[in-house]
């Protein structure tokens, strides 16, 4: 099997589960092909990071990823799209290496989610449960009405790909 048909392949079996747990609450889930200490770097390493984070299909440009992975420390992505700028950023809460990281998202108008991120290695495979907690029932219906909440399943198929181009997956055993 050629490697692109092998790729696909791989990222097929590792459905991505959207599911909203209440009125504040959404929860994505997916196992991705890659021990936990990679996936954990793959979210906490700013020139990582940034070559999977951005879904191709929402038309956005990362202009810059600023990362201060550290209880205290600080997270700011700025983006272009069709001639304007936006930013994201926010405090990361909890850093535990290679299980957990909590941090806020704090550029909504309405309140300060919280994102919850835990990765659970098994046979060096990762199930990544991320879960976020939005101020209000509002809050939660404006982000998935807008889309917003959309870009994870294709952002975690962007980084099961990089996963395999750091040669982690079933291709480099």
């Amino acid at each position: 099997m050629d490697e692109s048909r092998q790729r696909e392949a791989t990222l097929t079996k590792n459905p991505t589960a959207v599911e909203r747990k209440s009125g504040r609450e959404l929860v994505v889930t997916r196992t991705v092909n890659g021990p936990a200490h990679l996936v954990f770097e793959a979210w906490t390493r700013a020139e990582l990071f940034r070559k999977w984070w951005v879904p191709k299909s929402f038309g956005l440009t990362l202009l810059s990823c600023e990362m201060d992975v550290r209880v205290g420390g600080g997270y700011r992505l700025t983006f272009s799209h069709q001639g304007s700028t936006m930013e994201f950023f926010g405090t990361y809460l909890e850093v535990t290496p290679n299980s957990r990281l909590v941090w806020t998202n704090e550029e909504g108008e309405g309140g300060t989610t919280v994102t919850t991120v835990t990765f659970e290695e098994n046979d060096g495979r990762t199930l990544v449960v991320v879960h976020d907690l939005y101020p209000s029932t509002e809050a939660l219906d404006a982000a998935v009405a807008s889309g917003s909440t959309g870009g994870l399943p294709e952002q975690l198929d962007a980084l099961e790909e990089l996963l395999l181009s750091l040669g982690s997956g079933p291709q480099a055993e």
